[in-house]
């Protein structure tokens, strides 16, 4: 069992705690002690000299695609959990797109084995509708019953409306349970490729427009309201839809919301640049919806920053634009890419940053072992971060199985450098 001192490290700030300097003591999987900057006593421990450098709770992602099962030539468990363990992460939640979808017991559970001895603590959502066809709900209770908390359809909306309702009222009776939500209309984006604007007519292909998404998350919040259930947007990306979030949590709705780092920093013309690593959906949209995402973090209308991790092979990559599959890579990048364009330019705190990538997230989907904050008694799922440290994103050198970083190239400022998960590293770069 690994016992350590993790010396002189930061603690940033949050409701909980302050930020201060400290020596943080693990034995048994657990934090034992805190206490002030070379207070504590080795006492034959491994000692991490960790001045200069923060100590945070494990990053939590709560919207990961793994591939697995059906294409694991682009991610599987175990690569995408080194990944996530390698951008600072100890838990992850698995989106149930799959191949077959993720709609029974049995299939979640054979997922579920496959992360036993994985480097993070893997978790999985399920479907929300059998073969997420949209025609019939799942034996949520079944689900719930073997550890599911998550229900999405996630790649399409639920856009039956009973069938959403009923998923939302379960969320009342079965305790965690959180309905999530992609949402884009799919009668306005069928065949759109990328933002309904000028880049898409520069490039010639179909839109998704931002009105798409604001309709289901308009649709989702009344039903939630009727309901009394809690409800969860999936990777927001528009400011009409922040806004109806935003008045949802005045009324004291149970809704909660994410984006992604790739939302927060980049707009629609970056697909001219990146090409396919440019596409997803939602898609990138325009510096007014950017702007209006980061204004969100900070006041606190958006829980979470989830990645969205999405691997695709590189031929799969290669197709046109308008044939491509969706999705950028994450869970490597994420906190450094947070580090680099939202809190070195002081847009958010080092301990806004903790509750949007850990500790909120973490809440959302009830995994009481992690997000922190850091004392004596925690599961000792901890992330040392170097918020001085500059690197280039090489998608080469990642551990995932595919490619496709949109930050590929770019230099970021800030990276994890140990990851420990029960105490025990999956990752060290010190």
């Amino acid at each position: 069992m690994d016992a350590r001192i993790i010396r002189g490290a930061t603690l940033p700030g949050n409701a909980a705690y302050e930020a201060v300097p400290a020596d943080v003591v693990i034995e048994d999987e657990r934090v034992v002690h805190v206490a002030p900057a070379g207070a504590a006593d080795a006492g034959g421990r491994t000692v991490t000299e960790a001045t200069g450098l923060l100590l945070l709770p494990g990053l939590v992602d709560i919207q990961v695609h793994f591939r697995e099962p059906g294409t694991p030539e682009a991610e599987d468990v175990a690569s995408g959990a080194a990944a996530a363990a390698s951008g600072g992460m100890t838990a992850v939640v698995m989106m149930p797109n799959t191949t077959p979808p993720l709609d029974n017991v049995d299939i979640v559970r054979a997922v579920l084995r496959s992360g036993d001895s994985a480097p993070v603590e893997v978790h999985t959502s399920a479907c929300i509708t059998r073969g997420r066809a949209g025609e019939e709900l799942v034996d949520v209770d079944a689900l719930h019953a073997a550890g599911v908390r998550v229900f999405t359809d996630d790649g399409n909306s639920v856009m039956n409306a009973r069938l959403m309702r009923q998923a939302l009222r379960a969320t009342t009776r079965l305790p965690g349970m959180v309905v999530s939500q992609h949402c884009e209309d799919e009668s306005l984006v069928a065949g759109g490729a990328v933002n309904e604007g000028p880049v898409a007519e520069r490039f010639q292909v179909g839109g998704r427009p931002a009105v798409a998404e604001e309709i289901i998350v308009a649709r989702d919040i009344a039903l939630a309201a009727d309901t009394g259930g809690r409800y969860h947007v999936l990777h927001l990306s528009a400011a009409g839809s922040l806004e109806q979030v935003r008045r949802a949590k005045a009324a004291g709705l149970a809704v909660t919301c994410e984006v992604t780092p790739q939302h927060l920093v980049l707009t629609e013309t970056a697909v001219e640049r990146l090409g396919t690593h440019g596409k997803m959906n939602p898609p990138l949209r325009t510096d007014a919806d950017v702007e209006s995402l980061r204004m969100g973090l900070v006041d606190g209308t958006v829980d979470a920053v989830a990645t969205d991790h999405a691997p695709h092979a590189p031929d799969r990559k290669a197709a046109p634009l308008a044939d491509a599959p969706p999705g950028m890579l994450g869970v490597e990048t994420a906190a450094s890419v947070v580090w680099t364009h939202l809190v070195h330019p002081g847009i958010i705190s080092a301990a806004r940053a903790v509750e949007v990538l850990s500790s909120r997230p973490a809440a959302i989907v009830g995994l009481a072992d992690h997000g922190g904050p850091i004392t004596a008694g925690m599961t000792a799922n901890l992330c040392l971060f170097d918020p001085a440290h500059r690197w280039t994103v090489a998608p080469e050198d990642m551990a995932s199985r595919s490619r496709n970083d949109p930050f590929a190239g770019e230099e970021l400022t800030g990276r994890a450098v140990l990851t420990l998960l029960r105490g025990t590293p999956t990752l060290d770069r010190l």
